[in-house]
Formats: C-alpha cells, sequence, structure tokens
C-alpha cells in the first residue's frame, strides 16, 4: 500500500530539487521532515508541504499508521519553461529559461 503527492509547476529548477530529494530518499518520514526543516535550500519549504500532504493522504485516504511511514520514492521531473528575453550589447537579445519542476512523492509503510 502506498500514498502519493504530486507538486506541478513549481517555479524552482529541477536540477535544484533533486538534492534535496536525494537527502530525503529512503528515509522514515520524521527523519526527512527534520532534513527539510533544517536545509538551508529553497527547494525545502514545498517539498515539505508536499511531504505533509502524501503523510496526510495515507493517514485519511488508506488508513496508514504514520509512525511506520518512509519516503518510498521521489523523482522531479522538467515542467513547463518559461522564454523570456533579456537585452544584450549591440542589439542583441539573449534568452533567459525560467525552468519549472513536476514533483512526485509516495510514501509506504515499513514492515
Amino acid at each position: 500500500m502506498e500514498a502519493r503527492a504530486e507538486l506541478r509547476q513549481v517555479r524552482i529548477s529541477p536540477r535544484k530539487v533533486s538534492i534535496v530529494l536525494d537527502l530525503i530518499r529512503n528515509k522514515p518520514v520524521e527523519m526527512a521532515m527534520a532534513i527539510l526543516n533544517n536545509t538551508p535550500k529553497s527547494a525545502c519549504e514545498p517539498l515539505a508541504k508536499l511531504l505533509k500532504s502524501a503523510v496526510a493522504n495515507a493517514e485519511n485516504n488508506h488508513n496508514m499508521d504514520v509512525s511506520r511511514l518512509y519516503v518510498a520514492e521521489c523523482h522531479v521531473g522538467a515542467g513547463v519553461t518559461l522564454k523570456r528575453i533579456r537585452a544584450k550589447d549591440h542589439g542583441r537579445a539573449h534568452r533567459i529559461l525560467k525552468r519549472t519542476s513536476n514533483i512526485v512523492l509516495v510514501v509506504k509503510e515499513a514492515e
């Protein structure tokens, strides 16, 4: 039995999110939440909300024991890229890519 939560179109680059996801993968939920609360990365705030949502889904929708939950799998993919233009020298324009992320977090109950 597993519970999942998804977060779409987060305005953080997937590369930055994956660094934090590597820290919490296969950890108990309490430890993962502590890591997210004490890591100084911008991705930690939306990931903490996502983890709370996954735990709430497990508790309310699947009647799982919250004390035995762990982060079974988590991955991030690229979302829609916002394309912006920045003026450069000699009348040229350079493209700026503002990347977004789609994050999936799955919690399972330990045996």
